[in-house]
């Protein structure tokens, strides 16, 4: 599966913005999908995953209350929207996919099958 990570840029501490994320080349619907991030000098870190059907999310801490996941299996299309955004969620973006049957496990970046080109988030204080 190819996955293309879009949405990110400059934005003001605060706001808010959504990132997208479009599959192709396999079917969506058998890859549990996450979103992990990687700051300067800092190690890839989970963000957020959601299962195949989309019933179950779960979210990092740093993140929980201020993002949401979703993603639409018509438009092979997953989204995470951030509001309230931080210096701290200054980071790349990354975009990923997984055979996991499940969202339990997902937060190890090391298992990931599949992985996008990342998108840049800044957060200007």
């Amino acid at each position: 599966v190819q996955l293309q990570a879009c949405g990110g840029g400059l934005v003001q501490a605060g706001g808010s913005l959504r990132l997208s994320c479009s599959a192709s080349g396999s079917t969506f619907t058998r890859y549990t999908m996450a979103w992990f991030r990687q700051a300067p000098g800092k190690e890839r870190e989970f963000v957020s995953a959601i299962s195949r059907a989309g019933g179950t999310t779960t979210y990092a801490d740093s993140v929980k209350g201020r993002a949401t996941i979703s993603r639409d299996n018509a438009k092979n299309t997953m989204y995470l929207q951030m509001n309230s955004l931080k210096s701290e969620d200054t980071a790349v973006y990354y975009c990923t996919a997984d055979r996991s049957l499940s969202t339990a496990g997902i937060n190890n970046y090391s298992a990931i099958d599949y992985w996008g080109k990342g998108t840049l988030v800044t957060v200007s204080s």
